[in-house]
């Protein structure tokens, strides 16, 4: 069973599932199992009988969505994460894969942050509900791997970001967001977009084909207790990112950084060592052609009323 799984990273990991010969895959519809109701996922046990979870659902945005919302992202990632965890043990349940967030991360972690780094302080303000939410999956799949023996296993993908993507204003992420404001002043011949913050803080993006090859050879290889991080380890600023997007788009305006919102975390940059030695992952799309195919992607399936 795939939570999340017609979803933006959802689709992949079941597509990626596929092509290595599962052929039982079940993806539950939000109009059929609210996974925030506990009858709902009771239910949903009860009928589907999974061997394997791998929970991808969540409510999740940018810093705007983020700031809007985080008693939302709070609330509905926390129980989602413990009614599901809860009820594949009681049915049985084989493996439980957990998916956390980046930005579980403290603000002020080392970088490149480390596992071992992840609860040396709090989140970033802007997106701590959510993170912290996130991380409530952590501990629950420790205590319950300690207490009941459940196999469950816990990974923090970096910012993921390609084709699919959500490119809504209100709730994208930066990726996302730069490329339809960098796409649209072209088409309206604007010589000027502006973004949040200053440039200067710094992430790491990982192409969501990637991520989804790392989550499933998680779940073939990987039974351990320690959370595992998955990303590039390559870390570049936003400003750096917006001037990226620019050339590739064709935008030749300025850049006009409005210093009133929010940087978000300073910096973001992970170390992915684990996820080498542990199940073999190595991400493999080049970062710049991954944003080609994000941009040529966004321009073919827009609305032009959007």
């Amino acid at each position: 069973m795939v939570t999340g799984g017609a979803g933006f990273l959802g689709q992949r990991v079941v597509r990626a599932l596929t092509e290595r010969g599962c052929k039982d895959i079940f993806v539950p519809q939000i109009q059929e199992y609210d996974l925030t109701k506990e009858a709902m996922v009771e239910r949903l046990f009860a009928e589907v009988h999974p061997q394997i979870v791998i929970h991808l659902a969540a409510e999740v945005g940018g810093i705007g969505a983020n700031r809007s919302m985080p008693g939302r992202f709070a609330y509905a990632n926390l129980i989602m994460g413990a009614l599901l965890i809860e009820h594949a043990r009681l049915a049985g349940v084989k493996k439980f894969v957990a998916i956390g967030t980046v930005c579980a991360y403290p603000k002020f972690a080392g970088v490149p942050f480390t596992e071992d780094d992840i609860w040396s302080g709090y989140p970033e303000e802007t997106n701590a509900p959510y993170g912290l939410a996130k991380k409530m999956l952590l501990v629950l799949s420790q205590g319950y791997r300690q207490q009941y023996g459940f196999n469950s296993i816990y990974l923090l993908p970096v910012n993921l970001y390609g084709p699919g993507d959500n490119f809504e204003l209100q709730s994208s992420h930066v990726i996302p967001a730069m490329i339809r404001k960098c796409v649209e002043a072209i088409e309206r011949r604007e010589k000027t977009i502006i973004l949040w913050g200053d440039g200067t803080p710094t992430r790491e993006f990982l192409y969501v084909d990637d991520c989804a090859q790392a989550i499933v050879l998680a779940t073939e290889r990987y039974d351990g207790a320690e959370p595992v991080n998955i990303g590039t380890g390559v870390e570049l600023s936003i400003r750096e990112l917006a001037e990226l997007i620019a050339e590739i788009t064709g935008f030749s305006g300025h850049i006009e950084w409005d210093t009133n919102k929010p940087n978000g975390q300073p910096r973001r940059c992970l170390d992915i060592t684990r996820a080498k030695e542990r199940f073999g992952f190595i991400a493999k799309t080049d970062f710049r052609e991954g944003l080609a195919k994000t941009i040529q992607w966004y321009r073919a399936n827009r609305s032009r009323g959007d």
